[in-house]
């Protein structure tokens, strides 16, 4: 999750809470791509997620990469709670799945590069004080009795909340983990074009990437379990968001949006306060309970836009967020299919005019039905299977249009970073049915087997 946002001024007039979304317009040339991924730690020996402290753990996985690779450190209190380095961070999620957000990159064969870096400086730290990591959408085995918690002001706040709004919230925290792209808009049109592809074609990244079938030690009944826990965790901060596919959708809507949905917190000075269940309304009316009289900045903005949830979000850029975690070499697809799509126009169009006219019913369907049968879905005469082949023969056709050379310019575009949703496509399998294969074959059973042979 996010790390403290800064940088901004306090907020005079209204206009502003859109200003700060709009600010993120680009023109075509400076589109760039940022990759996010997070991957489980634990203990090469024992199989248990690495706790914080010890000569096996987040801070020693931390302080390595710092002291090795040159990451400069970010701390909260005394604690090293992320790294930082030429425009890229690492960070921890409250049960320590270790997150690469990645610097804003021109193609998607320096962001693939990238990711290729970090995995490979993680699995040299990883070795040498015996742990190991596993790309998975959610923890094949571990209770939530086993998982430590990080120290940040912010998960403290959130642990305290998430019983209250649903059943679902500590198992997302703590035992889950996504690969994410942030994607540019030139205008508001722009993004209003982009957010409508990007949720009703959410489902599909689900399908194409599930890769959570196992919980607690057992088969769950879904694909993608981690989508399922979304589904009952708060609300009026996740879902499909109906309201986008509305006429007037825009900057000054998803402000709207983003008023309704209550607080967690305010970051001063170095610590977390406790603003949970109340109104940025009232901040902007200086009567917030938590810190009464006190107007917001436009970095309290930027916060509280940190918390919301839904299947794609909005800041100064889109951020697609429905796929699962996964191996190494899914890293790069995920970049390749939503730039595929929405980078090129052409593209863009072809995408919408697949989802168009979904009602929302349909589209939650497709989101349901993701989640609990992946590729093998089928909503009102819609294959699942058929969306994803359609997607990404469409993706491919985009990268193909946008042309960027890798290697020197011996590999003539992107395409090929598609090639691992293509296998998935021609053999109706997505990663979670080649975990299903193993369980019920050559595993016989024997759930363990997952961390040594898909892990990193």
């Amino acid at each position: 999750m996010s790390i403290p946002q800064s940088g901004g001024g306090p907020i005079e007039r209204h206009e502003q809470l859109a200003e700060y979304l709009s600010s993120g317009c680009k023109p075509r040339e400076d589109w760039r791509i940022g990759t996010e991924h997070e991957k489980f730690g634990y203990c090469r020996d024992t199989r248990q997620p690495l706790p914080y402290d010890g000569p096996r753990s987040i801070r020693a996985m931390l302080e390595g990469l710092h002291y090795r690779f040159g990451w400069q450190p970010i701390h909260e209190a005394d604690n090293i709670i992320g790294l930082e380095k030429e425009g890229a961070n690492i960070s921890l999620e409250p049960g320590g799945q270790l997150e690469l957000s990645g610097a804003p990159l021109e193609t998607i064969h320096q962001t693939c590069d990238e990711v290729n870096v970090h995995l490979r400086e993680v699995q040299e730290i990883a070795d040498e004080i015996g742990v190991r990591f596993i790309g998975l959408g959610a923890a094949p085995e571990w209770t939530h009795d086993q998982m430590p918690m990080m120290p940040k002001g912010r998960y403290r706040l959130m642990n305290d909340y998430m019983d209250r709004v649903g059943s679902h919230g500590k198992q997302m925290m703590y035992r889950t983990c996504t690969v994410q792209v942030n994607l540019d808009f030139s205008s508001e049109a722009d993004m209003v074009q982009k957010m409508r592809v990007a949720l009703a074609l959410q489902p599909v990244a689900t399908a194409l990437f599930a890769n959570s079938p196992f919980f607690e030690g057992k088969l769950n009944g879904h694909k993608s379990w981690r989508s399922r826990i979304w589904r009952s965790l708060d609300d009026v901060r996740t879902g499909m968001l109906p309201f986008a596919f509305e006429e007037g959708f825009g900057f000054e809507r998803w402000v709207e949006y983003a008023l309704d949905v209550p607080m967690y917190f305010v970051y001063r000075d170095g610590r977390y306060i406790d603003a949970l269940g109340q109104s940025f309304r009232d901040f902007l009316k200086a009567e917030l309970p938590a810190l009464p009289g006190e107007t917001p900045t436009l970095s309290d903005w930027a916060d509280h836009l940190t918390t919301l949830f839904p299947e794609a979000r909005v800041k100064k850029f889109i951020e697609m967020r429905g796929a699962d975690g996964g191996p190494w070499r899914r890293l790069c697809a995920l970049p390749a299919f939503w730039v595929g799509l929405t980078y090129d126009q052409s593209a863009l169009d072809a995408a919408w005019d697949m989802a168009k006219d979904w009602d929302a019913e349909t589209r939650e369907s497709l989101r349901v039905a993701a989640s609990v049968d992946g590729l093998d879905a089928r909503v009102n005469g819609l294959k699942m299977i058929e969306l994803a082949r359609e997607a990404v023969a469409i993706a491919k056709t985009g990268l193909k249009n946008r042309a960027r050379p890798g290697l020197g310019g011996m590999v003539p575009d992107e395409r090929h970073f598609l090639h691992a949703l293509e296998e998935s496509i021609e053999s109706g399998k997505s990663p979670a049915d080649e975990l299903l294969d193993h369980y019920h074959g050559d595993w016989n059973g024997d759930l363990s087997r997952v961390y040594g042979e898909y892990s990193y």
